[in-house]
């Protein structure tokens, strides 16, 4: 199942794989609802921000209870949803122009960056 995982496109430049960490982090294996909300996410969003901004890299997405307990998460995270990606822009000279289409797009939830 796991190997079928890593072939599925969530959106054109996004994969499922890109989400999970799966050679990390074997048993993070995402329900039917949490693709269909990773999906919808790099539809209506990540996939406008690369528009704007060149090519995204996913540092993390879905998590399992498990996973997020592992990685200190807390307990209501939108990760267990499949609502959630930390990301960067792979040209870390776009960061500021990648947050600022975060900041005034409709489907950004919240936007958390690292100081």
């Amino acid at each position: 199942m796991k190997e079928n995982l890593n072939e599925i496109k969530l959106s054109q430049h996004f994969k499922l794989s890109e989400f999970l960490n799966l050679k990390k982090y074997p048993e993070n294996i995402p329900t039917m609802q949490a693709v269909a909300n990773l999906t919808y996410g790099c539809l209506m969003l990540l996939e406008p921000a690369r528009l704007e901004v060149g090519p995204i890299i996913v540092n993390s997405g879905f998590r399992c209870e498990t996973v997020n307990c592992r990685v200190g998460g807390v307990s209501n995270s939108q990760h267990l949803l499949g609502q959630a990606a930390d990301i960067r822009p792979k040209d870390p000279k776009q960061f500021q122009r990648l947050v600022d289409f975060l900041h005034h797009h409709d489907l950004t939830d919240q936007l958390l960056t690292a100081s």
